[in-house]
């Protein structure tokens, strides 16, 4: 086996076993044992820059080096989501739906996760870009400090994807991880991050992508956009994209009634508590892309979607 194909081997078991580890939780190897690999494959990159790949599981360590940020312009606007708070307004949204589409729907329902919204440029399956929301229409090219993220796919599995597209998600500080940190700043007496989503959007601006990478970032992704998705469902897409490497929220449901949706909300409402990122609501969709896209509905909602936020409640 020539050093080319030992690397490229590398870096194949590397991708996996990040996929296994991250998006199906069931890990293959122990952490030892991909330390190992990974070891052996820095220094074989190291020996051979020739052989040097932007998207090699290695770049997830980090970079020392300082860069300022390129503001990128977004080629779908991110916009903010209009807020419903009560069960009138719940019931006035769906009815608004089902006067502008005048047919059959479906509303899918997601935890809303509070972290930073973040903006995922892929091309023939490798990640090239990564953008933060800024001001809807542009945002920062934090590229470098995105691919320290363990939960984010560098290289996508399978070939059924569409060659470029574009994934939105949410970059999280998982609790354990905000509290660590904090204890750390308390006792260097540095002031402390109020919460995970200042924390989470604060390390994702650092200059620097190693101390990116040591404080343990997460995401959830949660929307495809771009041409030839492989179906009309948000909700389906979403479950293919999960097969592509994507780290999918496992907290969604397609509703076809109001019931569905306030079951949804008052069981989450309540146990979100036990989750080990920090949420603020529920997302609810119109499930089909084509729906979402009538001019109807883009009038009466924009892109069919709503916000509901929980009561305010202390982790």
């Amino acid at each position: 086996m020539t050093v080319k194909e030992q690397i490229e081997q590398l870096r194949s078991l590397l991708h996996q076993h990040n996929y296994n580890y991250y998006v199906l939780n069931t890990p293959s190897i122990s952490d030892q044992e991909f330390d190992s690999l990974m070891r052996q494959l820095q220094e074989l990159e190291e020996q051979h820059p020739e052989y040097q790949d932007e998207n090699s599981p290695s770049v997830r360590v980090g970079s020392d080096i300082n860069k300022n940020f390129t503001q990128v312009s977004h080629k779908y606007p991110m916009l903010s989501l209009s807020n419903t708070y009560s069960e009138g307004e719940v019931n006035e949204f769906y009815q608004r739906v089902r006067k502008a589409l005048n047919e059959e729907f479906e509303i899918c329902c997601e935890m809303k996760y509070d972290g930073t919204s973040i903006s995922l440029i892929y091309e023939d399956g490798k990640l090239m870009r990564a953008v933060t929301r800024g001001d809807g229409e542009k945002g920062d090219d934090v590229t470098d400090n995105v691919k320290t993220i363990k939960s984010i796919p560098l290289v996508l599995h399978g070939n059924n994807y569409p060659p470029v597209f574009e994934m939105r998600g949410e970059i999280l500080m998982p609790w354990d991880t905000f509290e660590e940190l904090n204890r750390e700043k308390e006792a260097r007496e540095e002031p402390l991050f109020a919460n995970p989503r200042n924390a989470a959007s604060g390390t994702l601006k650092l200059q620097n992508s190693s101390i990116v990478a040591s404080r343990k970032l997460d995401a959830y992704l949660y929307y495809l956009l771009g041409d030839n998705l492989p179906f009309d469902g948000h909700y389906e897409n979403l479950q293919e994209a999960k097969k592509w490497g994507f780290k999918i929220s496992p907290l969604m449901r397609k509703c076809h009634s109001t019931e569905e949706i306030f079951e949804f909300i008052s069981y989450w409402d309540i146990e979100r508590k036990n989750l080990p990122v920090a949420t603020d609501g529920i997302v609810l969709k119109v499930n089909s892309l084509k729906q979402q896209k009538t001019s109807v509905l883009q009038q009466n909602l924009h892109d069919g979607l709503s916000h509901i936020s929980f009561r305010p409640k202390e982790h």
